[in-house]
């Protein structure tokens, strides 16, 4: 396994008391965070976090101790004398932490963020990856 989703237990919470306490328009829908696709391929993982809307500035990748946090925020975009009537579009900031595992090679991540998409590329440690082990023939022992 080369990720492990981070303390869901805040998440969880944050949620809780965000539905408790946010105006009652906005109680409709929060997000539990930043959505998150994982997929493996040959040699590297790949994360693909969805961010419309989030301009390049307002997006951060930090990873500490093993563990890798994207943050992003939206702002919102509303002119002066505009009255909020309906708001289903979540504006804020979004984070998600995710364990990296050691057979994973923090140092050499890299982001790319196109079309809302961030997609952020970990490529496996070469020792980590399966390798063919040579078998050959036991040697008798001369007694």
């Amino acid at each position: 396994m080369y990720l492990t989703t981070f303390d869901p237990f805040t998440r969880d919470f944050d949620r809780i008391v965000r539905r408790a306490f946010a105006p009652a328009y906005q109680r409709a829908s929060f997000p539990q965070g930043l959505a998150m696709d994982t997929i493996r391929r040959d040699g590297e993982v790949v994360l693909r976090f969805d961010v419309p809307g989030v301009e390049l500035e307002k997006i951060e990748v930090t990873v500490e101790h093993g563990i890798l946090t994207v943050s992003a925020t939206r702002e919102e975009t509303k002119a002066e004398g505009d009255e909020q009537v309906v708001r289903e579009r979540y504006v804020g900031s979004f984070t998600r932490r995710v364990r990296l595992s050691e057979n994973l090679d923090a140092d050499a991540i890299e982001a790319s963020h196109a079309d809302g998409v961030l997609e952020l590329h970990i490529p496996v440690r070469e020792a980590a990856k399966p390798r063919k082990i040579e078998v050959s023939a036991r040697k008798e022992l001369a007694a």
